[in-house]
């Protein structure tokens, strides 16, 4: 691929990145902080899955502005954030299979999230050897 697509993937992986980041705060401040009728409409939320997306919402936003500013950080932060779902979700996994209570569009949003980080820090690393 050569250097202006390289620019195109790495420019929509950042603003994936920060739209994301911004939706996902958006969304699990609003189940943390927006009270009772918030988080019974999640439902069975797992708490510490929740609480990992809400922070992680954060690091998105800082990833993708990092992408789109070409910072090399951006890479290895990226690479943090795919490594920490991967992580949480494997703890999330534990958590079903000891009998957990959960919501099945965790199991999708958490498969979605990975797939997501896991392409944009390969983007983000492909970003620094060009």
């Amino acid at each position: 691929m050569g250097t202006q697509g390289r620019g195109i993937l790495t420019t929509l992986a950042a603003a994936i990145a920060v739209v994301f980041g911004l939706l996902t705060i958006a969304s699990g401040g609003n189940a943390l902080f927006g009270g009772d009728a918030a988080r019974q409409a999640v439902g069975a939320y797992v708490h510490f899955v929740l609480w990992f997306n809400f922070v992680a919402g954060f690091f998105y936003v800082v990833a993708g502005l990092g992408l789109w500013f070409r910072r090399r950080w951006a890479a290895a932060l990226a690479l943090a954030v795919a490594v920490a779902t991967l992580v949480v979700f494997a703890a999330f996994g534990l958590h079903v299979a000891q009998g957990g209570a959960y919501e099945t569009r965790t199991m999708g949003a958490m498969i979605l999230r990975s797939v997501v980080w896991i392409a944009i820090a390969w983007i983000a690393r492909r970003q620094n050897k060009g």
